[in-house]
């Protein structure tokens, strides 16, 4: 996600330590915040059949593809009203669209994993969720121990992106299973993408940007979720 500054306000890496650690409370609880939308939508969700057979109506060929790049445009436009806009109220909805769009393109996978566990499936989810948090936790402390700047991972970030959407659409149209190893190279990706977007906090947002540097978060922590879902589900 890129950042684009539409004010004035200062970098959060001018500002004195006080301000600079409120901002990153700010920050860290709009994330934490997400996070909890997230499981109320979906669970929302899972309490409306029709909104369940939708969207596992759209898991399958060209219909698959479809989802995905809508889910692109929907996530492309929030990020924009999040960084794009002076408008607070315009972060918040940037935000909330975001989450809602996570939550509705995750139902097939969680679907599965309930499928697949029966009774066992909210340890899956559980699992993944606690795996996911530690794995979030340690690469978010690599970057504020080390105050390393990791915008250098950006192009790899880029190229590895388009290589996955890449694969992700040769495995629809030619039937074929991307496999354990797809996920683990995207959990890769995902855990450079914590790095990346952590690092971007510290160094490339403003002081009013909180809003959107959650949202930086929230989208690689998903990722990274996701794909160690997939794993556990798989196994």
């Amino acid at each position: 996600m890129e950042n684009h500054p539409v004010s004035q306000s200062p970098m959060v890496s001018q500002l004195h330590d006080e301000a600079r650690v409120t901002f990153y409370k700010k920050t860290y609880a709009h994330l934490a915040g997400a996070v909890l939308l997230f499981i109320l939508v979906e669970t929302l969700f899972f309490q409306i059949d029709a909104i369940v057979n939708f969207a596992l109506s759209l898991t399958g060929g060209f219909s698959w593809l479809l989802l995905l790049g809508g889910f692109m445009l929907v996530t492309n436009y929030a990020e924009k009203m999040a960084i794009g806009s002076n408008n607070t109220n315009m972060h918040y909805a940037g935000l909330i669209l975001y989450v809602v769009a996570e939550a509705f393109i995750f139902i097939p996978l969680i679907f599965i994993a309930i499928m697949i566990a029966e009774d066992g499936a909210f340890d899956i989810l559980n699992q993944a969720a606690i795996l996911t948090l530690c794995l979030f936790t340690g690469l978010s402390a690599i970057v504020f121990l080390t105050k390393k700047d990791f915008s250098f991972l950006k192009s790899a970030l880029t190229l590895g992106g388009f290589i996955a959407i890449g694969l992700i659409v040769a495995g629809t149209l030619f039937g074929f299973n991307l496999g354990l190893w797809f996920s683990v190279g995207m959990v890769v990706l995902a855990s450079g993408s914590i790095l990346y977007q952590t690092s971007n906090m510290i160094h490339k947002y403003q002081e009013n940007q909180y809003v959107a540097a959650s949202l930086g978060l929230f989208a690689s922590l998903m990722l990274l979720f996701w794909y160690i879902l997939s794993i556990l589900s798989n196994d």
